[in-house]
């Protein structure tokens, strides 16, 4: 016996819909996660987390009396990059980076002003903590600079030793390097991620666990209708935490948006569609609203944290990794919106990525209307 074909109504859908709607706001969970998580993980990310090297507490160690070390002194404790302890024993400083207390020392030696005034140019030693690569490559980056600066600001730069070329160094879109500036636009992917299928891996399960999935069953709803009326309501709240998010990082947090909306809305909506259509795939495939949420945080969440390029650089991941973030959809969103935050529309970059994200989309829904039957087996 066939079934006879059922008709896609829009009166049918829109019922459904308000149904999922007034659910969601008899949900507290629901608005807990998709209004107070995006607001504490942008703020988290904003302030809590910072890969900037300012502040950095280092050991300046002072062998030397002459004015020219107390000057290259002057100008470390100067330096917003440092905050700077002045020291006269190297074995002190050594002990206080074995304790963690500093992160680097910088040693003036004691023949620093004689080299100085015999006209040549000075040497000092830069010791960084190396238990930390990054702040240590920091760390020795800056205090490096702060040297060739005073050598600059002394003259010392055109004595005949010195190098003969002469590096200038210029960064684009980001001319302060401020981490926040790529740390809040990855954020918001973590938010829509959080949204987009922690949420929607819920919806279907709930139906289950509830008891009320028979009776959808027993109305004229077409799949194609209940599909769509548990995924509309939460692209919806997905793009309000956008906007959300995005109006707080510009007023707030200061980041750039050198962009436009229509770019900014497409890339998101490019990316809610593998984000939707996994979170319904999982929740149709475990009808378990607990196993449901377990698996959606393994599968989006931490490969958009660990594995999108939004802490951990991709060309530094050994290279069996780097062949399995192509298949996290994060990748492809996380440089979009940093470029449409800090450089602008450049739809040459947009469009792959879109196009991209749109298939893991189709795939994932495709799974969905398998996983999703008018049965109960």
């Amino acid at each position: 016996m066939s079934v006879p074909l059922i008709r896609f109504d829009w009166r049918r859908l829109s019922a459904m819909m308000r149904k999922e709607f007034a659910q969601i706001s008899r949900d507290p969970s629901t608005f807990l996660i998709a209004l107070f998580m995006p607001l504490l993980l942008l703020f988290m990310f904003g302030y809590g987390v910072s890969l900037d090297t300012s502040g950095t507490r280092i050991a300046l160690v002072v062998e030397d009396d002459s004015a020219q070390a107390m000057q290259l002194t002057q100008s470390y404790r100067a330096s917003p990059y440092f905050k700077a302890d002045i020291l006269r024993n190297r074995q002190e400083a050594r002990a206080r980076m074995v304790a963690s207390e500093i992160r680097g020392m910088v040693v003036i030696p004691q023949d620093f002003g004689r080299t100085v005034l015999s006209g040549r140019i000075p040497e000092i030693q830069i010791v960084t903590d190396g238990s930390q690569p990054n702040m240590a490559q920091f760390v020795a980056a800056h205090a490096q600079g702060v040297f060739q600066s005073w050598l600059g600001a002394e003259g010392l730069a055109d004595m005949p030793a010195a190098p003969q070329i002469e590096v200038s160094a210029r960064y684009w879109f980001n001319p302060g390097l401020k981490s926040r500036y790529f740390l809040v636009p990855g954020s918001i992917a973590i938010v829509m991620t959080m949204i987009g299928t922690l949420l929607t891996a819920l919806v279907v399960a709930r139906e289950w666990e509830r008891g009320t999935m028979e009776a959808i069953m027993a109305t004229p709803v077409s799949m194609t209708e209940f599909i769509a009326s548990k995924i509309l309501p939460y692209y919806l709240l997905a793009l309000a935490s956008m906007t959300l998010c995005t109006v707080l990082g510009v007023t707030i947090f200061e980041l750039p948006f050198r962009g436009s909306v229509l770019a900014l809305y497409a890339i998101a909506s490019a990316f809610l569609m593998p984000a939707l259509g996994l979170g319904l795939f999982i929740s149709s495939a475990t009808k378990n609203q607990f196993v449901a949420s377990q698996m959606a945080l393994l599968a989006s969440f931490l490969p958009t944290f660990l594995l999108s390029g939004f802490i951990y650089e991709i060309s530094s991941m050994p290279l069996p990794i780097q062949a399995i973030t192509y298949l996290v959809p994060a990748r492809y969103l996380i440089p979009s919106l940093q470029t449409v935050f800090l450089t602008g529309d450049i739809w040459g970059q947009f469009l792959p990525n879109i196009g991209i994200m749109l298939l893991f989309g189709l795939f994932f829904f495709r799974l969905s209307f398998r996983a999703t039957r008018r049965s109960l087996d």
